[in-house]
């Protein structure tokens, strides 16, 4: 998720005084009772693998090497044996260069199998400085959203090397991310064929898009735990897949210029999506496409009324990285039906 909660937490905080009466915090993952509810209105797609699939191969490090930290900082990496990356998108990447054998802990977003047995040492924005030293890492590698400053600071300060990759907001960003994070771990050359192999695929996924239908699609971003729903504008990050599938960003085009807005009628109504875009514990959340479809102005939209709605798992969605076309793939089967036909 661009680290999706640094993008969020501005507009939370204004959808919070919009009246919006949270009661936990945003990046709340509790499910509702209803969940499943209203779950077959949506086509069936093959979900996102719950695993990554590493290169064939299982490259040596070459180190030590110095690279260019995305907060403007030389990093000097000599040794790879003992690495912890502070989000699931950088865990991904790791593991997919053949290396998830010296990861050590984990980000409570990197949800996928190889990495699930992982003692948590960060959530999000709540980086445990301690809990990361105790594990004596050779590298830390941190998303430019990542903290709290000082959490990082008192790592960096312990003479361990932390590389900040630039945070992901599109399609775009796959490329660089994994060859930042490859070029740090002194495996230029895995990064070179991750990158190759990431991008191929896209291309392939996107090549079955059909053609001239164009729908609306809105990005909702729902914790109905904590009362908190909103809807993605220019900048929400989920654009860039939007817009590969085939489909128009319809928060973005209704003129929404800031990266998140409170939901209300009237800007649903400005939106009007042909479909609704979701994180699937946020449609949990809320019971399912019954609940949805009971917040105000949603049942009004075409969305609302065909039930329309795409769902992918929280931590993959807005990634950007390895499993990319696996997101794609699911938002095209599940927006256009597996023929095509919606």
């Amino acid at each position: 998720m661009r680290r999706l909660r640094d993008r969020l937490a501005g507009a939370l905080l204004s959808a919070l005084a919009l009246t919006l009466t949270a009661t936990g915090c945003a990046g709340s993952s509790e499910a509702s009772s209803g969940a499943g509810s209203g779950a077959a209105a949506h086509s069936a797609a093959e979900p996102v693998a719950n695993r990554v699939e590493p290169l064939g191969m299982s490259p040596e490090p070459r180190l030590p090497v110095t690279v260019r930290s995305a907060d403007g900082e030389r990093v000097t990496v000599e040794r790879a044996g003992r690495i912890v990356p502070l989000s699931g998108s950088l865990s991904e990447i790791v593991f997919t260069l053949g290396l998830g054998d010296r990861v050590v802990a984990r980000d409570v977003t990197a949800t996928f199998e190889q990495a699930a047995k992982l003692p948590v040492v960060t959530r999000g924005h709540d980086v445990s400085a301690e809990s990361v030293l105790s594990l004596r890492p050779d590298l830390v590698l941190a998303e430019t959203t990542s903290g709290p400053e000082e959490a990082v600071d008192q790592i960096r300060a312990a003479g361990v090397p932390v590389l900040f990759v630039e945070a992901a907001k599109g399609l775009d960003d796959v490329g660089p991310r994994i060859g930042a994070v490859a070029d740090a771990l002194g495996v230029p050359a895995a990064g070179k064929e991750l990158t190759r192999r990431s991008e191929q695929r896209i291309e392939a996924v996107r090549g079955d898009v059909p053609h001239g239908q164009e729908p609306r699609v809105a990005f909702l971003y729902l914790r109905g735990s904590a009362s908190v729903y909103l809807i993605g504008g220019e900048d929400s990050g989920a654009g860039s897949l939007i817009e590969a599938a085939g489909a128009v960003d319809a928060g973005a085009a209704s003129g929404l210029d800031r990266d998140f807005t409170a939901i209300t009628s009237e800007a649903l109504a400005k939106a009007a999506p042909d479909a609704i875009l979701v994180m699937s514990k946020g449609l949990e959340s809320v019971g399912g496409v019954d609940g949805l479809v009971k917040i105000p102005g949603v049942a009004q939209t075409p969305a609302g009324m065909d039930r329309r709605i795409v769902s992918v798992e929280d931590g993959v969605l807005l990634n950007y990285g390895p499993r990319t076309d696996q997101v794609l793939k699911s938002v095209v089967a599940q927006l256009y039906g597996e023929d095509g036909d919606r």
